[in-house]
Order: C-alpha cells, then sequence, then structure tokens
C-alpha cells in the first residue's frame, strides 16, 4: 500500500482532509493491526486521524479489520447473553465502580466479560482492583471461557483478544494523544452473536458518532448499550442525568426516557485498589446502597441480554 497519498487526502487539517471509502480505510486500519506500517507514515496516519476525526464510513472500516483479528471467547450458549466491559482508563478522582456491574450482572445469570489494557500513570489501574476483589485476569480465552461458565465473570488483558490493536493504543503515551484505536476498542466483539457490548462515551458528541456506528454494527443480530461514561469507564455516571441507548438489530432504543434531571449523590474518593475493593464489597453485601445509576445500567444490560425488547 502506497501511504504518501493517504496521508495526503486525510492530512489536510479539518477543513481540507477528504474522508477515505470503506475498503481503503480497512485495508490501511488492517495494514496498521498487522504492524506493516513504517513508523513514519504511522505517525502521520494517527495524528491526521486525531485531527480530522473518522467518519461513520471510516470507523465502521476499522471496526471490520479489527473484527477479522480478535480472538473469539466462547461464552455460554444457552441463557443470556454475555455483556462485554471494556476497561481502558481507570480510576482519578473517585472509586472505579465498573467491577460492580460486573458483579451484579453475574449475580443475576449474567456472563459479563472485561477486557482492556492500562497505561495511565495518574490514574489507578482496574486491574489491580480486580485483584484485590479477587478477580485476576486470565491467562487464555480458553480459561475466560471456563470462568464464564461457572462463575459468569471473567477478565481478560486486550493482548490476548486483539495484539495489534494492543499494541496501537500502547502508543499513546509515546505519541501524546489517543488515536483511533481507542475508538475502535469500545467496538470490540469478541463474541458475536451472543454479547451484549457496553460503549461508554465521555463527550456527548460521541453519543452520536458511536451511535451511527452502532446501528451498523447491531445489524446483523447485535446488542450493545451506549452511555455516557464515569471517567471514561464502563458504568453510568453517578449524577447525570440517565442516558441509557439500547441497539437491538440495528434499531436504537431508548432505555431511560424518564429521567430529565441531574441527580445529588455522593462521590466516593477511594480510588486505590483495596479500598476501592472494600466499597464495592460493601455495595454487594448490603452495607452500602449502590448508586441508583448502577442499578439502572445493571436492569438495561440484563434486559438486553435476554429475549426482550
Amino acid at each position: 500500500m502506497d501511504y504518501a497519498p493517504l496521508i495526503k487526502e486525510i492530512g489536510r487539517g479539518t477543513k481540507g482532509a477528504r474522508d477515505m471509502d470503506g475498503p481503503t480505510a480497512e485495508a490501511l486500519f488492517g495494514a496498521v493491526l498487522d504492524g506493516r506500517v513504517p513508523d513514519m507514515e504511522l505517525g502521520a496516519i494517527l495524528l491526521s486521524m486525531r485531527i480530522k476525526g473518522e467518519s461513520a464510513t471510516e470507523l465502521n472500516a476499522f471496526v471490520r479489520a479489527m473484527q477479522q483479528r480478535t480472538a473469539r471467547v466462547e461464552v455460554p450458549a444457552d441463557g443470556p447473553r454475555c455483556v462485554l466491559l471494556p476497561t481502558f482508563n481507570g480510576a482519578r478522582k473517585q472509586a472505579n465502580l465498573m467491577p460492580l456491574v460486573a458483579l451484579l450482572l453475574a449475580r443475576r445469570g449474567v456472563p459479563a466479560l472485561i477486557f482492556g489494557r492500562h497505561d495511565f500513570d495518574s490514574r489507578e489501574s482496574p486491574f489491580e482492583l480486580l485483584e484485590a476483589l479477587g478477580l485476576p485476569l486470565a491467562a487464555s480465552t480458553d480459561e475466560a471461557a471456563r470462568q464464564l461458565r461457572e462463575a459468569r465473570i471473567a477478565a481478560l488483558p486486550l493482548h490476548l483478544l486483539n495484539p495489534g490493536l494492543d499494541t496501537l493504543m500502547a502508543l499513546r503515551p509515546r505519541l501524546g494523544v489517543r488515536n483511533s484505536g481507542h475508538s475502535v476498542a469500545k467496538l470490540l466483539d469478541a463474541a458475536p452473536g451472543r454479547s451484549v457490548r457496553v460503549v461508554a462515551v465521555t463527550h456527548p458528541e460521541y453519543l452520536d458518532s458511536m451511535g451511527q456506528a452502532l446501528l451498523a454494527e447491531t445489524a446483523g443480530g447485535g446488542r450493545a448499550l451506549l452511555m455516557r461514561a464515569s471517567e471514561g469507564e464502563a458504568y453510568a455516571h453517578l449524577r447525570r442525568r440517565a442516558q441509557l441507548y439500547g441497539f437491538i438489530d440495528g434499531a436504537r432504543h431508548d432505555l431511560h426516557p424518564a429521567d430529565t434531571e441531574d441527580i445529588d449523590w455522593p462521590l466516593n474518593d477511594c480510588c486505590e485498589a483495596s479500598a476501592n475493593a472494600a466499597l464495592i464489597r460493601e455495595m454487594m453485601e448490603g452495607r452500602a446502597p449502590v448508586p441508583p445509576r448502577i442499578e439502572e445500567q445493571v436492569a438495561a444490560l440484563a434486559r438486553l441480554a435476554t429475549d426482550l425488547r
């Protein structure tokens, strides 16, 4: 592939850049994930896309390239679908309640697979939190499948699902900014046809772009939940009005239309792994209240994981 003409088209800034067509975008991102793009051209491509932004066509093409290179996890064949919870950020100012979502789902009999990576020096690692909760990372996709069968909850490092995507996301500290891999990773599906993807966004504009992507991504029988996140993690913002959008077979459903106001809910600042884990245990044991927004998210995911519309 000749990268210079592509860079010339996508690298002209926010007003002059042109979007790639689907086949070109898929081939380019496939080359990126396969490690076939030289460093200089790769940096130019990633920064150009960072400035330009991905079009809906480009994003869906990137996802196709990613999915072709993503390992599959065998989830329980009967009962509810498996909820996929990505984790790429960790805690900064408040407790990370993403594992609470997974544990509450597992309690309901809904399988939950956590996957991701962590490279933020300024944030508490979600994987240290999982370790403190007695939920260490599986060493293989087969081990994750066994844990899902036996305990309805498992966690995997991203490199076991898609090593090329893991390598791409690892460039963030070197480049100083995120790249297209961070957007694409939110849409990773390790169990096509038997999953509910949780797509958590921080900025409102991504509700539109990710929503457009999910219309196409779920058209063949997929399901997903799109929502505003807390600190980039896959659990609902505890204070903002509920924004929970379900995607079923290529159609969007507002799963929480009644809320119109923010709520006043205390934010726990126990970010350190042992304190964060202790808080989650208190909530699971009924010694501390589960935030209403978390209860709403878990209920929405349980609906999406079954055959209910």
